[in-house]
């Protein structure tokens, strides 16, 4: 059945436009037109005036709605996870399992290949974040699981059916060859929790790495004689890089400086968010240890950072607001940006013919007030 979003302002590639209406049918944009031209067959949904911009697609979720995926990795858990953050303009997102052992991702893998077998709204893959990564800089992970990879780990690490497959890992903690195997298999790799040298992150870049986590956070930092895995993310012109925009994981001086350095579609909002987003209780138990949301950021009893009460769109409000970016540009860097790193272009991530009808619809202080997934409002 066609439908037609009409009298709204519309977020497209050209910029906002007004006096148009979007066509939607079996769950892809069929058109952009002027509101003249929708058939009179169509179901018309009124915008009253309100903004369409591109759905968000997050990378990095690691739970949501009182929900741990770690704790649950279940497939009601990925459609509670994908509930609570609908609400925040996500329509497109990867459940995120921090570093566990091989069982746990192995249940996480399958549940998100049922998740999508089923039809969950929005579930695009896995992001599995660890658990080969570097005590030296293993945040609040739990070093007791981590590991390095090999044989057994790289044929589970491929094994997902549907979706894609993000892998974030320290380059130092294995070798070029074996970013390479993943890489070929379908996986989007990440450098993140690394204290790699710029020559060991440099070697990973030229063997198939495209992707750093929440850039600046849990990774060696760019000095005057050791650019470190900062100075090869911000040198890279090619590779995505993640960025919490919450004004405390990062100052914004530095992610203000990091813009200026490399083209801004390879940068992308993520929230890392934890349990918390969507509830009034901001405090739950991360494998043993305590987590209370203060003053805005998730932390354990020591101070140290885990992950982020943030949500998608008060990502894209705080990236205009702090990082002085446009709506143009911090919505792309929401939808377009990790849609592209994801090798979604196209077909996700943008308001154009062909496109996932994925869609936020936003009030004039971009507050989210509707959302459709794949057409299908909700």
């Amino acid at each position: 059945m066609l439908a037609a979003l009409v009298n709204g302002r519309v977020l497209t590639e050209a910029g906002v436009v007004d006096g148009k209406a979007v066509l939607v049918e079996n769950g892809v944009v069929a058109g952009v037109v002027e509101t003249r031209e929708v058939p009179a067959s169509a179901a018309r949904r009124e915008l009253d005036g309100g903004l369409l911009v591109p759905g968000y697609i997050d990378t990095q979720v690691n739970g949501g709605g009182g929900v741990l995926f770690n704790d649950s990795p279940t497939v009601e858990a990925i459609a509670a996870i994908g509930a609570a953050h609908r609400r925040y303009g996500t329509t497109g997102f990867l459940p995120t399992l921090i570093s566990d052992d091989l069982s746990v991702v192995d249940k996480a893998m399958r549940a998100v290949e049922a998740a999508i077998e089923r039809g969950v709204p929005g579930v695009l893959g896995v992001h599995i974040e660890g658990p080969f990564l570097n005590p030296k800089r293993k945040g609040i992970h739990d070093a007791d699981k981590f590991r390095v990879i090999d044989e057994a780990a790289l044929t589970l690490l491929t094994s997902l059916k549907v979706g894609k497959t993000l892998i974030t890992l320290a380059p130092e903690r294995t070798t070029p060859d074996m970013i390479r195997r993943l890489a070929d298999a379908g996986a989007r790799v990440a450098a993140g929790h690394t204290n790699a040298l710029y020559k060991t992150m440099r070697q990973a870049l030229d063997h198939g790495l495209t992707g750093f986590t929440h850039l600046f956070n849990a990774m060696s930092p760019l000095t005057s004689r050791e650019p470190g895995a900062v100075g090869a993310a911000l040198e890279s012109q090619e590779a995505w890089c993640g960025v919490i925009v919450d004004g405390r994981h990062v100052d914004p001086v530095a992610l203000r400086i990091a813009l200026r350095c490399r083209p801004l579609d390879r940068f992308m909002l993520v929230t890392d968010a934890m349990p918390t987003v969507g509830m009034a209780d901001k405090q739950f138990d991360l494998q043993g240890r305590r987590i209370r949301v203060v003053d805005g950021v998730c932390v354990d009893d020591h101070g140290t950072l885990a992950g982020s009460d943030l949500d998608m769109a008060a990502a894209v409000r705080n990236a205009i607001a702090m990082l002085g970016l446009t709506l143009d540009q911090a919505v792309m860097m929401a939808s377009a940006a990790p849609a592209a790193f994801l090798g979604l272009e196209g077909r996700r991530g943008r308001i154009a013919v062909g496109s996932a009808a994925d869609f936020c619809l936003l009030d004039d202080d971009l507050n989210v007030t509707a959302t459709w997934i794949d057409g299908v409002e909700g």
